[in-house]
C-alpha cells in the first residue's frame, strides 16, 4: 500500500489514490475477520475422540474444496482504474531498466576487462614468437658454421697429440735423469762413514736420489690406497732430509720410518 500510494501521489491523481486506499483497507479488514476466526477456532473447547475426529473430517473436507477453488480461481487485479495500472506498469518498466542497465554495465566492465587480458596475451605471444624465431635462426647459422670433422681425423689427430706427449715426457724424464745424475750422485761409502762418526763400513750400497724418487713414484703408481715405502739402509740420509725438506716426500706420520711421494695431483 505505501508503494502505491507513492506512485500515485507523484503522478496519479487524488481519485485514483482514494479508490486505491479503499480496496487495500477492504482487503486488510477481511484479513483481520479470517484471522479472528481461526483465533476462535484454536480456542474451542476439547471435544469427545470420535466428534473431534468428524469435525477434523470435515475441516479438512472444507478446506479441500477451498484449495480447489483458489487453484481454478484467476487471479485478480487490485484495482482496474486504468491510471493506477498505468502507474504500476510504468514503476515495473522502471525497475526492469534499472537491472537491465546495472547487467550491461557489468557486462561492459567485464568485456573492457577481458579486451585488456586479450592484448596483453596477444603482446606476450608476439614476443615469445620473436623469441623463437631469433633462437631458431642462431641454431641455423650455428649448424652451417660448425665443421663436423670425420672419425678418421679425429683418431689422427689423437694419436698425434698422444705420440707429441710420449716424446716430451721421454725429453723430460731424459733432461731429469741427467740432471739428477749430474748433480745428485751415488754417495761414496766414505761419506756415509763421515757423517756417522763410524769406521764401519755399510751393510748395503747406497742408491742415488734418482732411485729413491723411482722407487716412490713406482709405488704410488702401483698401489695409490698404500704409497708409503720403508726407509732402509740403502737410503742416504742427506738425501732423504733434502725430498723431505723441499715437500717432494712426507713421513708417515705414525710410522717415522716410512715416508711417501708428495700427492701433486691434489
Amino acid at each position: 500500500a505505501e508503494c502505491l500510494s507513492e506512485i500515485t501521489n507523484t503522478a496519479g491523481p487524488v481519485e485514483a489514490k482514494e479508490e486505491l486506499l479503499d480496496e487495500c483497507e477492504s482487503i486488510w479488514r477481511q484479513m483481520e475477520e479470517y484471522q479472528s476466526k481461526l483465533m476462535l477456532l484454536g480456542t474451542e473447547t476439547q471435544l469427545p475422540s470420535e466428534a473431534k475426529f468428524s469435525l477434523l473430517l470435515l475441516q479438512w473436507r472444507a478446506l479441500a474444496v477451498d484449495c480447489r477453488e483458489w487453484q481454478e480461481r484467476h487471479p485478480e487485479m487490485i484495482s482496474t482504474n486504468p491510471q493506477i495500472l498505468v502507474e504500476l506498469g510504468k514503476e515495473e518498466l522502471q525497475k526492469v531498466k534499472s537491472d537491465l542497465e546495472m547487467v550491461l554495465s557489468t557486462v561492459q566492465s567485464k568485456n573492457k576487462q577481458l579486451e585488456t587480458d586479450l592484448k596483453r596475451e596477444q603482446q606476450w605471444y608476439e614476443e615469445q614468437k620473436q623469441t623463437l624465431d631469433a633462437l631458431n635462426k642462431i641454431e641455423e647459422e650455428a649448424y652451417i658454421q660448425v665443421e663436423q670433422p670425420s672419425p678418421k681425423s679425429d683418431f689422427n689427430e689423437l694419436k698425434n697429440k698422444t705420440l707429441k706427449l710420449k716424446a716430451y715426457k721421454k725429453e723430460l724424464m731424459k733432461a731429469l735423469s741427467e740432471f739428477l745424475d749430474e748433480h745428485f750422485p751415488r754417495p761414496k761409502n766414505n761419506e756415509y762413514t763421515k757423517n756417522k762418526n763410524s769406521s764401519a763400513e755399510p751393510a748395503v750400497e747406497l742408491i742415488t736420489l734418482k732411485e729413491i724418487l723411482e722407487i716412490l713414484i713406482n709405488k704410488w703408481m702401483k698401489t695409490p690406497h698404500e704409497p708409503y715405502i720403508t726407509i732402509n739402509e740403502s737410503f742416504w740420509p742427506p738425501y732423504i732430509e733434502l725430498l723431505l725438506r723441499f715437500g717432494i716426500a712426507l713421513r708417515h706420520p705414525e710410522d717415522p720410518s716410512r715416508m711417501r711421494l708428495q700427492a701433486f695431483h691434489q
